[in-house]
């Protein structure tokens, strides 16, 4: 007996819809079909079985015990192809599934609060974040280990599609004693004395201060490389040196005035956040929506979030 190929999944419907009626006519009327319609299918599928389904009792159908073993497997088997329907269709309108999903860690003052609202909209994703240096994030790109990517300059090494999230400041900051702190519209050669905190190789961050640097023909007098965002505020705020670093990870220090903004010519450095992806790779429903919310929220966010500390490097830039 070969079930899988002789049944069907209309013939188990029919079947499970019959046996919960008391004949045949009822349940042609509650599936919309002839009498001898289900009649024919009733009795093909007790052929592909090679026993009776039912029986008459007292001009009432029952099942026979072949029948309801039969009614137990087929009320089992519509119901999970019912659930796969609905996981489908979850899928398919983008309220459900999981999301991989890629940062550098200049992104995490922030990604964190945008994940809090998409996730209130839908709250079934399961949204995965990883978090790493630009070096890293080219590595999961490249080996499709992530589906989108939170980063600043797009690699032009990988075949991607990048778009504009936000607009992504880069700012020099100093301790609050540093002897330039008050001065105004004052070049980047001012500081050919001071230590440069910097990023490790490998992230976007230490790429955009060595960018700057050769655009204004600088060189400072000693680097420092440190690992992390973190790291890098405590040593300024410490004495250590200064810094060229991402707007969007000062929010707090600004606030407090742990942290001294200098207002250099040039700066702010005008970089822009960009989700990507492989251009090879098929987005999910799910994961196509989640880009969106992104492209429609982060700017906003961002703005809201940090417009008080930028409107006065616009300002300043102004009036150069």
């Amino acid at each position: 007996m070969n079930l899988i190929r002789s049944l069907t999944l209309r013939q188990l419907q029919i079947f499970v819809i019959a046996s919960r009626l008391p004949s045949f006519a009822r349940a042609a009327e509650e599936l919309h079909l002839t009498q001898p319609a289900v009649s024919m299918q009733i009795r093909q599928l007790e052929e592909a079985i090679g026993m009776p389904l039912f029986e008459r009792v007292a001009r009432r159908l029952t099942l026979t015990e072949a029948g309801e073993r039969l009614s137990h497997h087929a009320s089992r088997i519509l119901g999970e192809i019912k659930d796969a329907e609905d996981t489908m269709t979850s899928l398919a309108q983008a309220d459900s599934g999981t999301i991989a999903v890629s940062i550098v860690s200049s992104a995490t003052y922030f990604a964190p609060k945008l994940l809090a609202l998409y996730s209130k909209q839908y709250p079934k994703v399961d949204v995965h974040f990883s978090v790493g240096n630009r070096e890293m994030l080219l590595r999961l790109l490249h080996d499709n280990a992530t589906d989108l990517a939170i980063m600043g300059r797009p690699p032009p090494e990988l075949g991607t599609t990048a778009e504009p999230l936000a607009y992504h400041p880069h700012v020099i900051i100093a301790p609050v004693t540093h002897p330039l702190r008050l001065a105004r519209r004052f070049d980047l050669q001012e500081l050919a004395g001071d230590t440069f905190l910097l990023r490790e190789p490998g992230s976007g961050t230490r790429a955009v201060a060595e960018h700057t640097f050769r655009q204004h023909l600088f060189t400072p007098a000693r680097c420092v490389t440190l690992g992390s965002n973190e790291t890098i505020k405590q040593a300024v705020m410490a004495g250590m040196g200064v810094s060229l670093i991402s707007l969007h990870t000062l929010a707090l220090e600004l606030r407090t005035a742990e942290i001294a903004l200098l207002d250099v010519n040039g700066m702010p450095v005008e970089r822009t956040w960009q989700i990507v992806h492989l251009s090879s790779k098929q987005l999910s429903p799910t994961c196509v929506v989640f880009r969106r919310f992104l492209l429609e929220h982060a700017a906003p966010f961002l703005e809201r979030e940090y417009a008080e500390l930028i409107r006065p490097l616009a300002v300043a830039a102004a009036r150069r």
